[in-house]
């Protein structure tokens, strides 16, 4: 579908009595509405696109409608051929004529035809919802829409880590907008796929900032991204908020302005980790080995490992790492090592993606049955359960995660809330750790962007991120930022997989 042309027809038709005839119009109308009804007929039937973002133009049309018509029978007449129109959108979908990577790149184009800066006559000439909206002038701030971005892998080895970052984001703004938005505005999330590769991430980067024209980048996936990305973000003074990796360059001291974080980090998590194995598993110093992505992830991991050991007052130097590539489950050559290695290891913090993680603990558990496996929540904890069953439950059974949100089994406030609104927007996905992160991460921007007020700019954001303390999400912990605080939690839960694959809460100290 075509869309240039919507927009300067949405303006003539909402021009009223100095616009074309009412006989002209109608006819426009009806010519729009066997364009625009198939768009929002298949983006209906694909669940990964947010509804609030569909009933927008639905609303926006509804109005156009009656503005055109004469009297009720003519808007009976072009509210059925749109309805119909819909259910051809809907038909092509289910008939596989259309697939819903096109069906949301016709909405997108659909919302930038009818809201974009080149359309002075379209529907976003229509007053702010609240008085003081802020100005079109602000990127990716509309009277009706804020958009944020996120680059993260949707395809590879690592695309459910993705997914399901996506995932809880968009519950938490889905959410938001059924209850009326922020300050009338609703929350849109634009996705790009970097494939988990740093080469590719300039581009996606690129494309969120000057095609998207998002007002800020939330949930981002990955450490060897985040080398690129951060630096991206912060030359062009746009909002980097919660991402899914623990990493220290997010983390300097003093913090960057334009970077915030949600979760604890990788030195925080490995060093419960190593306090856990040493004071109450017992295991000598020397006896744990850290199993690492051979990048910055691994990097950052292998460090807060070496930081532990040397708080507990044991020599970094002999700690043994294995390493694997980034993007593969290519073990061997780590599993060579161990078996190498002159001194026992009982034990392996290990520093890597779901699928290589089960990969090695696959080639190993036979060959070291006492071995404790532990990992650190960018794993992906559901993805590594599932890997891990089904090879067999003695695979699975013991294996530790650390994580940085509260257990998806239990009963707190905010897990009962986004389990709610998993099932309600996207019902069969299961509760995942990722995408609970993604969730909570979302609301502690949202609650920023109420005290934010109206008028929105990004300094204004920044200035109010840094005065929030004291924040309670239900989490069991406060959530604080601060001028030299950029981290919202440093707490860590402690999980480990039981023999039926599911997660039961254990204690690190």
């Amino acid at each position: 579908m075509t869309c240039r042309w919507i927009a300067p027809a949405l303006g003539v038709l909402l021009a009223g009595s100095a616009g074309a005839a009412l006989g002209d119009k109608l006819d426009v109308v009806r010519d729009l509405a066997g364009r625009v009804g198939p768009v929002i007929g298949s983006a209906l039937v694909c669940r990964d696109i947010a509804r609030p973002r569909i009933q927008v133009i639905v609303d926006k049309f509804a109005v156009v409608i009656k503005e055109a018509s004469p009297g009720e029978a003519e808007r009976a007449d072009v509210t059925q051929l749109f309805d119909r129109a819909v259910a051809d959108g809907r038909r092509a979908v289910t008939a596989g004529q259309i697939d819903c990577a096109s069906a949301e790149r016709q909405l997108a184009d659909l919302e930038k035809s009818i809201t974009g800066p080149a359309s002075p006559g379209a529907i976003t000439a229509a007053p702010a919802t609240s008085p003081g909206a802020a100005s079109t002038a602000v990127r990716g701030v509309s009277d009706r829409e804020i958009r944020f971005g996120i680059s993260a892998p949707f395809s590879g080895s690592a695309k459910e880590l993705g997914r399901q970052m996506k995932l809880g984001i968009d519950a938490a703004f889905n959410r938001v907008n059924d209850a009326g938005g922020v300050e009338g505005r609703m929350l849109r999330l634009i996705a790009a796929d970097d494939g988990y590769e740093p080469t590719r991430t300039a581009e996606t980067m690129k494309q969120l900032y000057e095609k998207e024209r998002v007002f800020g980048i939330i949930g981002n996936v990955g450490t060897p991204t985040a080398v690129v990305a951060v630096p991206y973000a912060l030359e062009r003074k746009m909002l980097f908020f919660g991402a899914f990796t623990g990493a220290n360059l997010l983390r300097r001291d003093p913090p960057d302005r334009y970077v915030f974080n949600y979760r604890a980090s990788y030195a925080e998590e490995t060093d419960a980790v190593v306090r856990y194995l040493v004071k109450v598993r017992r295991i000598p110093s020397k006896q744990i080995a850290v199993f690492a992505q051979q990048d910055p992830y691994g990097d950052s991991g292998f460090a807060g490992v070496a930081k532990a050991m040397r708080t507990l007052g044991a020599g970094d130097s002999t700690v043994l790492r294995l390493n694997y590539q980034r993007n593969t489950v290519d073990v061997d050559d780590a599993v060579a090592q161990l078996k190498a290695h002159k001194t026992p290891i009982k034990a392996i913090v290990m520093v890597a993606t779901y699928r290589a993680a089960a990969r090695f603990i696959e080639k190993t558990r036979d060959l070291y049955p006492a071995m404790i496996y532990t990992n650190v929540s960018f794993v992906g904890s559901t993805a590594l359960a599932d890997e891990l069953m089904l090879l067999g439950k003695r695979y699975a059974a013991g294996v530790i995660v650390t994580q940085v949100v509260p257990a998806v089994a239990g009963y707190s406030s905010v897990v009962l809330e986004y389990k709610s609104a998993l099932a309600k927007y996207f019902p069969g996905e299961a509760p995942d750790y990722v995408s609970l992160e993604g969730y909570v991460a979302a609301n502690v921007l949202v609650e920023a962007l109420r005290r934010a007020g109206p008028q929105l700019d990004t300094e204004k954001l920044v200035d109010t991120l840094e005065s929030m303390r004291n924040l309670d999400m239900g989490l069991g912990t406060y959530l604080n930022f601060g001028r030299g605080e950029h981290q919202a939690s440093h707490k860590v839960w402690g999980t480990a997989l039981d023999e039926t694959g599911k997660y039961q809460a254990i204690e690190l100290e």
